[in-house]
This record gives structure tokens, sequence and C-alpha cells, in this order.
């Protein structure tokens, strides 16, 4: 067998072996991605999301009710 024979053999071996990596990884995303597990992670960030827009939304709404008492209370207009 000729060097070259030798190289393009190996080149073979070495194509076929990543062609199968590359197989059994694109298997274990999409597995890894349907799993009850991530289905779950993936509904758990999204009521996660909502509760933070939510909190976000009252913060600036608290926000905005405390600088109108602040500004109430500068002009005189605040009484308890």
């Amino acid at each position: 067998m000729s060097d070259y024979q030798k190289l393009l053999e190996m080149w073979r071996e070495e194509k076929q072996k990543r062609q199968t990596a590359e197989g059994e990884l694109s298997i274990i995303k999409g597995i890894g991605n349907n799993s009850p597990e991530m289905k779950k992670l993936k509904e758990e960030n999204e009521k996660l999301k909502k509760d933070l827009t939510k909190e976000k939304l009252d913060r600036e709404y608290d926000n905005s009710v405390h600088k109108q008492e602040i500004e109430d209370l500068m002009k005189g207009k605040f009484k308890r």
C-alpha cells in the first residue's frame, strides 16, 4: 500500500468517525430538547418571565405613586 493510499484510508476512517459523532450529537440534542425535564424547565422559565414582567409593572406603578406623593408633599397639598 502506498503512502497516498494509507493517507486516503486514514482520511476516510476519520471522516466516517466524524460523521458518526455528529449524528450521535444530533440525536442527543434532539432527545435533550424534547425530554420531559427540558419541557418542564421551559414552562417554568416562561412562568418566571411572566412573573418578572408583572413585578416590573407593579414596581413602575409604585414608583409613580410615590413620585406623585413626594410632589404633593413638596407643594404642601398632601394631608394625612
